[in-house]
């Protein structure tokens, strides 16, 4: 029998700072489907059982009723360095831009990489690499934004490396388009309605990535954190659920079917974001539309997924769309699988206020006042929480 939550909404506004009181009027009635309850109804109380058992069962859930198929298999990966910059970030850097080149059936593809790593270091670095689905507007190497280069240097400065795999080529975000890229390799993708489409793409993409930092010298491969913000968010949980190879996640502002309950139906719906964006998630998440108490996970399962790696999401006073509330509460409510792993949280049922950040926990969050952005303050907050999960533990 699946627990039952009776939730009270904190009411955000855009009125002054953009964030409003408890308001005790308004509430919430869904039932979340049980993390910890498998298929035929065995209750999960060991990690033996959650890894051999359940966790399976969740991710094949998520799987066919989301995010599509994982897709492991290819017949060949290369990697070629087409630039080798020694000295950059004014001089405390050195820079690899990669072409990564993946092959299946007599195809091929490039998938672009940049990276930074610190010139400072004398061991191999633990790394951010964030998952850019910007356009290459105002760009100076492959995807990377000037943005990003001013990212880049802050995370340098902190000790870690910084890459950025640019999801261009791996699907474009464009509804006409989005096969052109991934699924030219797997066409068998285009007619399962279990198939993936962008996200499952861009996650692919991120893991040929993490491929690639297995090989590369510079980097401690087995401390890589996967950024996204967005939709780079909703495909950072999907890319850390499924490779566990990824330590840490760090999710902005991901909104529906990235890290906000489902059911809690605030801001972008199921409907709102299959029927916006048809060429994201698979066919059968449409079979959801106008019922999403039918669907057999909800997303503090995919947080689950990730167990027990520490996960970290934002948003942001003003950003209603991305679903401030339902984005904590899945947090909360994937607790219960990390302390199986007997990982601490500190996580509340009280959702902190603006711009206190929740650092010291295997679960970390902040809400920011602002809008739907990936900004500084949310690196700073980034790196306090890997340097507590990375090297205070």
């Amino acid at each position: 029998m699946a627990e039952k939550f009776r939730f009270y909404f904190i009411v955000l506004s855009f009125i002054t700072l953009g964030y409003g009181q408890n308001d005790k009027s308004k509430t919430a009635d869904f039932i979340l489907p049980n993390v910890l309850k498998t298929i035929d109804g065995d209750t999960v109380t060991t990690v033996s059982l959650w890894e051999k058992k359940r966790r399976p069962e969740v991710l094949s859930l998520f799987e066919n009723t989301i995010y599509g198929q994982i897709l492991k298999r290819y017949d060949d990966i290369k990697f070629t360095i087409t630039n080798d910059v020694t000295n950059t970030l004014n001089g405390k850097a050195h820079l690899k831009e990669v072409t990564i080149t993946v092959w299946k059936s007599k195809k091929s593809l490039d998938i672009h990489l940049a990276l930074f790593t610190p010139n400072n270091s004398k061991k191999q670095s633990p790394a951010f690499l964030l998952i850019d689905n910007g356009k290459k507007n105002n760009a100076d190497v492959f995807g990377m934004s000037k943005n990003d280069r001013r990212t880049a240097e802050m995370v340098v400065d902190s000790g870690y490396a910084f890459a950025v795999v640019y999801t261009g080529n791996a699907a474009s975000d464009n509804k006409e388009t989005y096969q052109n890229g991934v699924l030219q390799l797997y066409p068998d993708q285009l007619t399962a309605d279990n198939g993936i489409k962008a996200i499952g793409a861009w996650a692919w993409a991120a893991s040929r990535a993490m491929d690639y930092f297995e090989t590369d010298n510079d980097i401690d491969f087995t401390k890589v954190g996967v950024v996204g913000h967005s939709r780079g968010g909703k495909t950072a949980l999907w890319a850390g659920a499924q490779d566990q190879r990824f330590a840490m996640v760090f999710s902005s502002c991901s909104g529906s079917t990235g890290a906000a309950l489902a059911r809690n139906q605030s801001g972008e719906t199921v409907k709102a974001i299959n029927t916006g964006f048809p060429h994201w998630f698979n066919n059968n998440y449409k079979k959801y539309n106008d019922d999403v108490n039918a669907l057999p996970v909800d997303q503090h399962m995919l947080i689950s997924l990730i167990a027990p790696r520490p996960v970290y999401a934002t948003s942001a006073t003003q950003d209603l769309w991305a679903d401030p509330v339902g984005t904590y509460l899945s947090m909360v409510n994937a607790q219960t699988v990390y302390t199986l792993y007997g990982k601490h949280s500190a996580l509340t049922s009280d959702q902190p206020p603006p711009n206190t950040p929740i650092i010291n926990s295997v679960l970390g969050y902040h809400i920011r006042e602002g809008w739907h952005e990936l900004t500084a303050y949310d690196w700073g907050n980034f790196i306090r929480f890997a340097n507590v999960n990375y090297f205070q533990k």
